[in-house]
C-alpha cells in the first residue's frame, strides 16, 4: 500500500509542477505585443521574442519604440549585457 501511496504523491507533484511552469512561461500581453511589434523584421524572430520578453520583463514592461535602435528610451533595456558582454535585449 506504501508504494502505491508514494506514486500518487509523486505524479501529484510532477502534475502540479508542470503546470506551474506553464504559467510562468506564458508570460504577459503587454510584453508580447509591444515585442512583437519591435521582432517584426528580424530575421531570427523567434530568438528576438524570447530576448525581448525576459528584456521587457525584467525591466518593468519597457521596450523601445520601433524595430531597432532607440534604445535610450529603456536604460535598463539598453544596459542588459550577456555573458558575452554584448547587448541582451534587441
Amino acid at each position: 500500500m506504501k508504494p502505491l501511496v508514494a506514486k500518487f504523491i509523486l505524479m501529484a507533484l510532477v502534475l502540479l509542477s508542470s503546470s506551474f511552469l506553464q504559467i510562468t512561461m506564458a508570460g504577459s500581453s503587454i510584453c508580447d505585443s509591444k515585442c512583437e511589434v519591435r521582432c517584426s523584421k528580424a530575421g531570427m524572430h523567434d530568438r528576438c521574442l524570447k530576448y525581448c520578453g525576459i528584456c521587457c520583463e525584467e525591466c518593468q514592461y519597457c521596450v523601445p519604440s520601433g524595430t531597432y535602435g532607440n534604445k535610450d528610451e529603456c536604460p535598463c533595456y539598453r544596459d542588459k549585457k550577456n555573458s558575452k558582454g554584448t547587448s541582451k535585449c534587441p
